[in-house]
């Protein structure tokens, strides 16, 4: 069986506590915790190209907003090969812009689902967009294959979107890894969550003396095994 290491990190456009923008940092945070597959919130698309190349991974980019000087949102850097990715809009009438991104990845004898999303701030939003996410993109009749589930989800204390997302992926009895604010994390914004199917090592928050500075929140990470049953590869799911 496989072993993958993911990780979930909003690196708020790479500002740290030190108010200082550094790009390089947050690729040597995520050179730390060993990742093979990454996903980003709060990211520009240059800023995700440059640390998948210091990585040595492919890069997928999933816009919130565009400007002139380029586009914001979320990202998936990935050691395995990317067949296909869908960005797909949670935005709720008269809130801010927000949106997930799901990365098919070749992972040998099936393809991992993997979804990196970036839920609102409010409790009225967060309802209607994990009800969204999960009956438009979780649970899509075509979705063949182990799926993980990962981002900022802006829940400050487990509450009913926690809830709903550990009933649809089978959680028992896992303790939330606080990630928020870095220096003395008190909040689990950031999850990941993945299927029965995966059997899960390691959940973890990565506390190292630079990830503390480099970011508002600190990544967490989990390290998956991933089964060598199965046929041959699934073809890419097209877009809902």
């Amino acid at each position: 069986m496989r072993a993958l290491t993911v990780v979930s990190y909003n690196i708020h456009r790479a500002r740290g506590l030190d108010q200082r923008v550094d790009v390089d940092r947050i690729a040597q945070v995520l050179s730390e915790t060993g990742a093979d597959v990454v996903g980003l919130q709060e990211v520009f698309a240059s800023q995700a190209a440059s640390v998948a190349r210091e990585l040595g991974m492919e890069v997928a980019m999933g816009p919130t907003r565009s400007w002139s000087f380029g586009h914001y949102g979320n990202a998936v850097l990935s050691r395995l090969a990317v067949r296909s990715q869908h960005r797909f809009d949670l935005t709720c009438p008269g809130r801010e812009p927000r949106g997930g991104l799901r990365v098919d990845l070749d992972a040998g004898a099936t393809l991992l689902h993997l979804f990196n999303v970036h839920f609102g701030l409010t409790f009225r939003e967060r309802r209607q967009q994990v009800e969204l996410l999960l009956a438009r993109q979780i649970t899509h009749p075509r979705l063949e294959g182990p799926r993980v589930l990962m981002g900022d989800f802006n829940e400050w204390l487990p509450g009913p979107v926690v809830r709903r997302l550990r009933r649809e992926f089978g959680v028992r009895r896992r303790r939330a890894r606080r990630t928020h604010p870095a220096p003395f994390p008190l909040f689990p914004l950031d999850q990941i969550f993945w299927d029965a199917g995966l059997m899960g090592e390691q959940l973890r928050v990565h506390r190292s003396r630079l990830a503390r500075v480099a970011s508002d929140h600190l990544p967490v990470v989990a390290r998956l095994r991933l089964g060598s049953e199965g046929g041959s590869a699934p073809l890419p799911i097209p877009p809902p």
